[in-house]
């Protein structure tokens, strides 16, 4: 944010454009960033395994969803700066750079956490082939 400001602040056109966007959008991260931290400090971490497990598949088709729109900021972007050379207007082609290097960014951000949790969903079957209930009750086995 701050390089954000002091290259608005230090250029003109299409640079200037640039960072204006940058600036804007990560204004708008840092507010989501923020929201996001508010809400993780007043969940209860209490859960039991059923919610874990629902948690993990929502996360997975959230980061799928997000990634769509990632592609839509990109394109969006692309669009953006196409327009801006055809009517020639630096503005147009300072933003549209800014976002598909924002979009760019977040889809490989996304990508890179939907396979993170997608693998750690696969872990999750092989813990629950170590646990066993009973009539005498709950148990876990411990390979080594």
């Amino acid at each position: 944010m701050v390089w954000g400001g002091v290259g608005a602040s230090q250029t003109t056109g299409q640079t200037k454009a640039f960072h204006q966007m940058n600036l804007y959008w990560n204004s708008v991260n840092l507010i989501i960033a923020g929201f996001g931290y508010w809400q993780a400090t007043n969940q209860s971490p209490g859960i039991g395994f059923l919610e874990t497990m629902q948690a993990q598949n929502a996360i997975e088709k959230i980061l799928l969803f997000n990634a769509g729109l990632d592609i839509a900021y990109i394109a969006g972007g692309l669009y953006l700066k196409e327009r801006g050379v055809r009517i020639d207007k630096d503005q147009f082609v300072g933003f549209g750079k800014s976002i598909i290097l924002q979009g760019a960014f977040l889809l490989t951000f996304d990508v890179l956490m939907y396979s993170f949790h997608s693998i750690h969903a696969k872990e999750i079957p092989a813990i629950m082939e170590h646990l066993s209930l009973g009539p005498t009750g709950f148990s876990m086995q411990i390979p080594f």
